[in-house]
C-alpha cells in the first residue's frame, strides 16, 4: 500500500535493535485518514471470505482492527495481555513473546467472544518474528474457530515471521513489507 510506505518513509524512525518507530501516525498518535485507507484496503483483500470476527492483541493493533471491523461490519475482539477483574476465569489463554518489549505475556480472550462458528481475521500493526500471530492462531484453535488470514500494517520481512507463517498455510497480507532497514534507509519488498 503506497500510502503506508510513504508514511513510513516520511514519519517513521529506525531505532537500534530493528525497531521502527511509527508512533506519530499508527500506534500512539493515529492518522485517521491513513487508518481509514488501511481498513478499506483490508476489506478489498479479504472481501468474500465470510469473516465474522476480527481479532488482535492489545494495545497497538486495536485501532487497525477497529478500522477493519468497521469496514467488514463485524465485531472486533482484542486479546488482553493481563487478566483483570472484568475478565472472568472462563478464557482461552496462551503465552506470546513481545519482540518490542522483550517480555512474555499471557494473553487471554473470553470464551464468550470467540466461538467455534467464527471465521476470524487476525489483525496487527506489526509482524516481525510472528509470535503474536502464532498466539492468536493458538487462541482460535482452542475455540475451534476458523482463521481465514492475517492483515498486517507493517511487516519486517527480514525477521522471517511472515514467510514462516505463510509456509505453514496462513494467508498473510501486509500493507507495507520492509525488506531491510537502517537509520535513513528503508527498503520495501517489491
Amino acid at each position: 500500500m503506497q500510502l503506508m510506505e510513504e508514511m513510513i518513509l516520511t514519519h517513521g524512525k529506525v531505532l537500534p535493535g530493528n525497531i521502527l518507530k511509527v508512533g506519530s501516525f499508527l500506534n500512539q498518535q493515529i492518522d485517521t485518514r491513513l487508518l481509514r485507507k488501511c481498513g478499506e484496503e483490508i476489506l478489498r483483500l479479504f472481501s468474500g471470505c465470510g469473516i465474522t470476527k476480527v481479532l488482535t492483541i492489545e494495545a497497538s493493533g486495536i485501532a487497525l482492527a477497529t478500522a477493519t471491523g468497521l469496514e467488514l461490519d463485524v465485531p472486533v475482539i482484542f486479546a488482553k495481555k493481563h487478566i483483570t477483574s472484568n475478565v472472568d476465569g472462563d478464557v482461552y489463554s496462551t503465552t506470546v513473546h513481545s519482540f518490542t518489549h522483550n517480555t512474555d505475556y499471557s494473553v487471554v480472550v473470553s470464551r464468550d467472544y470467540l466461538l467455534p462458528t467464527d471465521k476470524v481475521l487476525l489483525v496487527d500493526d506489526f509482524l516481525a518474528n510472528g509470535a503474536a500471530l502464532r498466539g492468536l492462531v493458538a487462541l482460535c484453535a482452542q475455540a475451534n474457530a476458523q482463521v481465514v488470514g492475517a492483515a498486517i500494517a507493517i511487516e519486517k520481512c527480514f525477521q522471517g515471521g511472515g514467510d514462516a507463517l505463510r509456509a505453514s498455510g496462513l494467508r498473510v497480507e501486509s500493507l507495507a513489507e520492509i525488506e531491510s532497514m537502517e537509520a535513513g534507509n528503508i527498503i520495501f519488498r517489491s
